[in-house]
């Protein structure tokens, strides 16, 4: 049976998580037959390194981050954030592409919640937060596995790793265990013309709540392109040293810059560098107005690709890397 026949044949009720991703993974290929070759050799990977537990006073933990973060940057600073996040990954198991990759079409979330506790309410507040935070990206959650080009697998953190086998094949996962140990990941597949064509995004739901959300956020914000984990950028979550657990005001900088329609899928960063004089300003504007409730002064002055990001204590990293 072809996997897009298969896909509308499969009971999603029924389905382990074991199972989900590989079937609409192939079917999303087998429904872009051009372009599938591209696609199913351009996967972008971010990976948690090791989940340590936190405090249970999660709203707490968040409020904290939220009340010291710093809410002011110079272009200077944006730019080399930018630039370092959006184009790079740590870990290189093949060639750099060195290019910007964004979806260049809505991107729809289907959240598969089959374990527990139940989670999938507070993905769709995620969702919903990021697109009220980012200009120009139409993001929005769907029931329907088949409209999906963003898949959210909820899982238990001891079924983690035998999932990312049955999707990335055992001898890709046991690179990925060995370079990374995850226990968390997002991933994308891009087209020849770095388009993302579709996104999955795997997430532990027996993780503790601060953790969760500290994760959520960041795969899911990786999976819409910024692939890269730095650590001398240490206003974004895109660092193993730096715990947030929620959209921070820096990297809205980073991810409306992406989704500027300005900046094109495939372009080097001498094309964006060019556009950001132009870019900055409406970005400046937008974060300005966004965020005025929380009080923020943002007005100042294919081929596979994983990349990781750690949100744990120090001295316990996992590293972006790119297979190409």
């Amino acid at each position: 049976m072809p996997c897009y026949r298969l896909l509308k044949a499969v009971r999603w009720d029924r389905v382990s998580t074991l199972t989900l991703l590989p079937i609409w993974l192939a079917a999303k290929t087998q429904l872009l037959p051009n372009r599938s070759a591209a696609i199913i050799t351009s996967m972008v990977i971010a990976l948690f390194g090791t989940i340590t537990g936190a405090s249970h006073a999660e709203d707490v933990n968040i409020s904290n981050r939220r009340n010291s973060e710093r809410t002011s940057f110079t272009n200077e600073e944006i730019r080399d954030g930018f630039f370092k996040i959006a184009f790079d990954a740590e870990l290189q198991l093949g060639r750099r592409a060195g290019r910007i990759r964004k979806f260049d079409e809505p991107v729809r979330v289907f959240v598969f919640d089959q374990a527990d506790p139940k989670r999938r309410a507070e993905i769709a507040a995620i969702i919903d937060d990021i697109r009220a935070h980012v200009d120009h990206l139409d993001l929005a959650m769907t029931n329907d596995i088949q409209a999906a080009n963003l898949v959210v697998m909820l899982v238990r953190k001891r079924d983690l790793n035998r999932t990312v086998s049955s999707i990335y094949g055992r001898d890709k996962a046991k690179q990925i265990r060995q370079s990374l140990d995850p226990q968390c990941l997002s991933g994308f597949g891009k087209d020849r013309h770095y388009r993302i064509q579709h996104a999955e995004v795997i997430l532990p739901v027996d993780a503790s709540d601060f953790t969760f959300y500290d994760c959520a956020y960041e795969e899911l914000l990786q999976a819409l392109g910024p692939i890269n984990d730095d650590p001398s950028v240490p206003w974004t979550m895109f660092n193993d040293d730096v715990q947030m657990g929620f959209f921070d005001v820096y990297d809205q900088y980073l991810l409306n810059i992406l989704y500027d329609p300005r900046i094109r899928p495939g372009m080097t960063k001498e094309e964006v560098g060019k556009l950001l004089p132009e870019v900055l300003p409406k970005v400046r504007e937008w974060i300005a107005n966004t965020n005025a409730v929380r009080g923020a002064n943002a007005a100042g002055g294919s081929n596979p690709e994983l990349g990781a990001c750690c949100t744990s204590p120090a001295g316990v990293q996992g590293n972006p890397v790119t297979l190409e």
